[in-house]
């Protein structure tokens, strides 16, 4: 792995202290500096891995005329299919090159409470909504367990982050870059932009083609090893840290023309917080050099304004 720092989650784990608090820092000091890293020893199984790849696979080689069926205009693109196109980065006209699929909260019976659209079915693909169900459920944990270092690092609560994101509205977007075959004019497979969310956690970085941008505005390639997911700040989490962890510009870059007729697969797991959760930002990240710079929002209304800026939803 170059470029963003790597750390082993066994390590936070574990009962060795030592290893414990070092993995802590670890996680701070990447995401004070580049907001990005790799992490190794996570919930995900090979075996899981390999399944859904094939399992999306299958979906996104559907005829245009099946996947339609499953891009629901009730939904907001909050489940099921986008088509291609249909997204594009905040202050960006030119829809981005790829089309998606939407996972979400998987909620037991007895949770009434929270409102989120019933995952559709796929009825093409036996096992298609079991093996997505299984991802989700193993990087929410670990976004948990990630979540719980941060915590541990601002001088938090271990847990003070599981009360929002246990059934919160998380998404797992299985994304499809299909093979290019004209000039794009102004158009990337995902222009730059900052995740909306608190973190992601990003499965299928392992080829060229994600840059992060570092504090000097460089872009560079952030390459994991293929035990290992990348995981970054979102605007949620940076918004709340009053900027003290970094939400990193990043974006996903045209191939060069060799590969054109190659298609690419990404899958990020957004950790979003139950919409209720007040992302105004901590007292302990204020003080008189750092002054507090964001309005006091729910995490659900700053995600509307966002999906709005990025062409999910329309403003009423």
């Amino acid at each position: 792995m170059s470029n963003i720092p790597s750390v082993d989650l066994s390590d936070f784990l574990s009962d060795n202290e030592s290893l414990k608090r070092n993995f802590i820092i670890k996680v701070g000091k990447a995401y004070q500096e580049i907001g990005f890293l790799s992490l190794k020893g996570h919930f995900l199984s090979k075996e899981n891995i390999d399944d859904l790849y094939s399992q999306i696979k299958k979906f996104f080689d559907l005829p245009k005329e099946i996947k339609s069926k499953y891009e629901f205009d009730g939904f907001k693109g909050q489940r099921g299919y986008t088509s291609f196109g249909k997204e594009h980065a905040k202050g960006k006209k030119e829809g981005d090159l790829k089309e998606f699929w939407h996972f979400g909260q998987y909620l037991n019976e007895n949770d009434k409470e929270f409102n989120y659209p019933r995952n559709p079915y796929v009825k093409e693909i036996p096992e298609f909504n079991s093996v997505g169900k299984s991802t989700y459920e193993a990087l929410e944990k670990t976004g948990i367990y990630v979540l719980r270092a941060i915590a541990l690092f601002l001088d938090l609560e271990e847990n003070h982050f599981d009360k929002c994101v246990i059934n919160g509205n998380s998404i797992l977007r299985p994304i499809h870059y299909p093979p290019i075959n004209e000039e794009p004019k102004k158009a990337v497979r995902a222009a730059a932009h900052g995740d909306i969310n608190l973190i992601t956690l990003l499965m299928g970085a392992h080829g060229k083609g994600l840059q992060v941008k570092n504090n000097k505005g460089e872009w560079i390639d952030a390459i994991a090893e293929k035990d290992e997911i990348v995981i970054n700040v979102g605007d949620m989490l940076s918004r709340y840290t009053n900027n003290k962890l970094k939400s990193t510009i990043h974006r996903v870059v045209n191939p060069p023309k060799e590969y054109w007729s190659k298609s690419r697969y990404s899958i990020p797991f957004f950790l979003h917080p139950v919409g209720s959760m007040k992302l105004n930002v901590l007292d302990k990240c204020i003080d008189q050099n750092n002054p507090k710079k964001f309005e006091d929002i729910t995490a659900h209304d700053f995600l509307i304004n966002r999906l709005i800026d990025i062409g999910v939803m329309k403003k009423e």
